[in-house]
């Protein structure tokens, strides 16, 4: 079974979202902010992250830049979500490789999901939603580790 981590606090966002995919033979890990996010990462890595771009504590920009800067961790797809336009979430951070606007559907996801989950990073370094970076570059972001404040 495939598990996607979901970094989303506000609950019912999360609740549902955990629901929905779920019910279409994922396992779901939920986090309520970045911190716990890059926690629940390092336990069990995911083959999917799908995070809300503001939280508090520490935010979803944040946490997926650790992510991608972590080797081993580097390669996990990220649909990122925002009720900001993307060209502001894109301002900071850029290596997604979906982004959607909030409020969508769930089933707006699921296409999504099942393609980055079946491809990999792949998707979006031919062609997928995100904008992403240069996969090739050197991190310059601190590791996974750090998940401090």
């Amino acid at each position: 079974m495939k598990t996607i981590l979901v970094v989303e606090d506000e609950y019912g966002t999360s609740e549902a979202l955990a629901h929905f995919l779920e019910g279409e033979g994922f396992g779901v890990v939920l986090a309520v902010n970045g911190r716990e996010g890059l926690r629940k990462a390092a336990e069990r890595r995911p083959d999917l992250i799908v995070s809300d771009f503001m939280m508090p504590v520490m935010n979803g920009a944040e946490m997926c830049a650790r992510i991608r800067a972590t080797p081993g961790f580097d390669d996990i797809p990220i649909v990122m979500n925002s009720s900001a336009e993307e060209h502001v979430v894109r301002a900071v951070f850029a290596d997604y490789d979906v982004f959607l606007r909030k409020p969508y559907e769930a089933a707006a996801l699921l296409p999504k999901v099942i393609g980055l989950v079946a491809e990999g990073r792949a998707v979006r370094r031919t062609g997928g939603d995100g904008p992403g970076a240069d996969p090739a570059a050197p991190p310059s972001r601190p590791p996974i580790e750090g998940g401090g404040a």
